[in-house]
């Protein structure tokens, strides 16, 4: 079940300890602490299990058109259950009511070197509708290039 979180404390723990068991996506720990920071003050929509959050997705409001998914992920035991699915499916009906008519993301671009996990980000989102719209080489650091995804949201 999909439950928007709102104590900005339970948006950071929360954050930080799903970020942390998936290294292979989060490698930084300095980049956790800054996003479960800024979460805080997003909404977050978290997928709950009997008490226990097995996703979450935070969102950032671009107004007057985008929303866009600050952060998604999914604890690594739920992975292939179709959790991220339906917190994409949960961050566009938010975005719809409030009126948004673009979803975007950012996730690394191809950088030419065996990552089969960011393959499966990006071809996840593909499945989900979201269109390849620019890479930004050097938007967040020289050698993690940014690949902005949209989705219109119809």
């Amino acid at each position: 079940m999909i439950s928007e979180i709102t104590c900005p404390d339970e948006k950071s723990a929360l954050c930080t300890e799903i970020m942390s068991g998936l290294p292979e996506w989060f490698e930084e720990p300095a980049g956790i602490t800054a996003c479960s920071n800024l979460v805080a003050d997003m909404p977050v929509l978290a997928d709950m299990d009997q008490g226990s959050c097995s996703g979450f997705v935070a969102l950032k409001y671009h107004p007057p058109a985008a929303a866009e998914i600050f952060v998604i992920a999914t604890r690594r035991e739920c992975h292939g259950r179709g959790i991220g699915s339906s917190l994409l499916k949960a961050a566009e009906a938010h975005a719809r009511r409030t009126g948004c008519s673009l979803l975007t993301i950012k996730t690394l671009a191809p950088r030419g070197k065996d990552e089969p996990h960011l393959d499966n980000t990006r071809a996840f989102y593909d499945r989900n509708g979201f269109l390849k719209a620019e890479i930004f080489p050097t938007l967040w650091a020289e050698g993690h290039p940014c690949l902005f995804l949209v989705k219109p949201l119809n």
